[in-house]
């Protein structure tokens, strides 16, 4: 049992890892005096190690937003996580090819852009006049721990579980748009029959009340640099996450907001 867990020996293993397309055993329960606060400090010495060798974060992603999946995954809150040049796609028609992640499962997510930096204590009111586009698309996550089984600090420290997020067509936050938010709707589909459903009011009240959360969740991190003009935020999934394999495809149809459905084929 380690005494004083390493934040940086640990950031190193786990990045070993997502390079290599591994699992490792979670790192609570197992590493004597692994805390949030050492979640904190291996999350962000992988960010200056991704940022070291080139990546560059373009945004963050929030995570267990939606409270009705908490008991499914045994957790309390939300987490976040950085999102990288990397990792960003836009949606087209083209399959998109599974990356090298244990455990994939794919997220349907209201995606925001920043047109100006947004600050702690905002209402979501004043939030929406500093967001320039809203976006439906997916977020792809993964489990660095085998079996989705972890502990809240497990996954802030293992890359907030963000995989790749793929927007769709970005249109303007309308004040029409920004009042839609909580009351969306939303069903996905795979051609097997499978459906999930959720609302917008599923991620902490709706997406705008998620980013107030993530901004006051950094307000308090003294490592965490601010949200800034330009980045992209994704909000938390409106369903359970569903597992996926090659040649899978599935479909969302949005209701009570003016934003399109979003279909994506893996391969």
């Amino acid at each position: 049992m380690t005494q004083d867990p390493d934040a940086p020996g640990l950031a190193a293993a786990l990045l070993e890892a997502y390079d290599s397309g591994r699992s490792l055993a979670p790192l609570s329960g197992r590493i004597h005096g692994f805390d949030a606060a050492t979640a904190g400090r291996v999350a962000h010495d992988i960010t200056a190690r991704r940022t070291a060798r080139g990546e560059r974060m373009v945004g963050r992603k929030i995570g267990f937003t939606n409270r009705s999946i908490w008991p499914i995954y045994g957790v309390t809150g939300p987490i976040w996580g950085p999102v990288w040049n990397t990792t960003l796609f836009e949606l087209s028609d083209a399959p998109v090819t599974l990356p090298n992640l244990p455990e994939p499962r794919l997220e349907p997510e209201i995606i925001l852009g920043l047109k100006s930096a947004p600050s702690a204590g905002m209402t979501p009111e004043d939030l929406a006049h500093c967001i320039d586009w809203v976006s439906h698309g997916f977020e792809l996550v993964f489990s660095p721990f085998p079996g989705w089984k972890f502990d809240v600090t497990d996954c802030q420290a293992g890359f907030g579980l963000h995989g790749a997020l793929f927007t769709g067509p970005r249109l303007p936050l309308t004040p029409e748009r920004a009042a839609a938010l909580p009351n969306l709707s939303i069903t996905l589909d795979d051609p097997g029959g499978k459906r999930l459903t959720g609302h917008g009011a599923d991620v902490l009240d709706g997406p705008l009340h998620a980013l107030a959360h993530l901004l006051d969740t950094l307000a308090t991190d003294p490592q965490a640099t601010p949200l800034s003009a330009g980045e992209i935020i994704t909000t938390g999934t409106l369903t359970d996450a569903v597992p996926l394999s090659p040649g899978d495809t599935w479909e969302t149809r949005l209701d009570g907001i003016d934003l399109p459905g979003a279909k994506i084929t893996f391969r």
